[in-house]
Formats: structure tokens, sequence, C-alpha cells
């Protein structure tokens, strides 16, 4: 179930907004989301950017750490590392992300993605995020 975490942006534009990530379902042991391709996620070759698929894993990482480490009394917590593997190259339709944890410890996480396109199932990219949890989020 998602929680509703505070926006610490909430006055501006953040870049998850400009990327139209949708973050579908949200709580502490997982987290899932999409995005649907078009033109704007494109490299030069007229495929998806493989900065569209780390940014969704991020996202989707950051997001369910954040909630886990809210939940250990923590402000969040913020990426310290995202290896992202490309699979499959995608033109269009919608990507599908889901993420859960590796390990939750006291100080830092690891979490897996794996993103899908809706269309036909299949993966398309994986990724693996470690977080830092952070007492607060003053910087």
């Amino acid at each position: 179930m998602w929680k509703l975490m505070e926006n610490l942006f909430e006055d501006r534009p953040t870049y998850i907004t400009h990327t139209s990530i949708e973050v579908t379902d949200a709580d502490v042991d997982s987290c899932s989301g999409r995005i649907v391709v078009n033109p704007n996620h494109h490299q030069p070759y007229g495929v998806v950017h493989g900065g569209v698929y780390c940014t969704l894993i991020e996202t989707l990482a950051s997001t369910g750490a954040a909630l886990r480490a809210m939940e250990q009394g923590m402000a969040g917590a913020m990426g310290v590392s995202n290896k992202t593997d490309f699979l499959r190259a995608t033109t269009d339709g919608v990507l599908i992300g889901e993420a859960t944890p590796i390990h939750r410890g006291r100080t830092q996480q690891l979490w897996q993605v794996d993103v899908t396109r809706e269309s036909d199932g299949k993966l398309v990219a994986q990724g693996q995020v470690r977080l830092q949890n952070v007492a607060n989020t003053e910087f």
C-alpha cells in the first residue's frame, strides 16, 4: 500500500515529473511503476535511451527504500549506486518496473528492479540500486 511521502520539491517540478514515471504501488516490501514510452524517451537510433531505464529503476528502488527507512525512524533513503543492464531494445508501449529488496540493513539497502514490456512481458532491463538510509534531508 502506498504511503504518502512529503514532496520536498512541491513548489517546483522535479526530474521525475518530466519523465512521466507513475508509481502505481509502493510499500516497505515492494514498489511498482510504469512509464508510457514516447519519442521523447528515444536516443538517436530510435530506441528507448538507457537513462530512462536507469531512472525508472532508481525511482522505484528509492521509493521502496525510503518507505522502509521512514518506518525505521529515518528521514528517507538516497541512491549511492545504480547498476543497470539493458537486455532488449524497446521503441514504444508501456514499461513496467517491479522493485524488491535484496538487503535492508541499518545504514544501507540493496534493491533489485525488473523492467518488462507490458505488451509481451519480456524482461528488457534489470538493475540493482544501493541506497543509504538518511537521518535528515537537510543538505
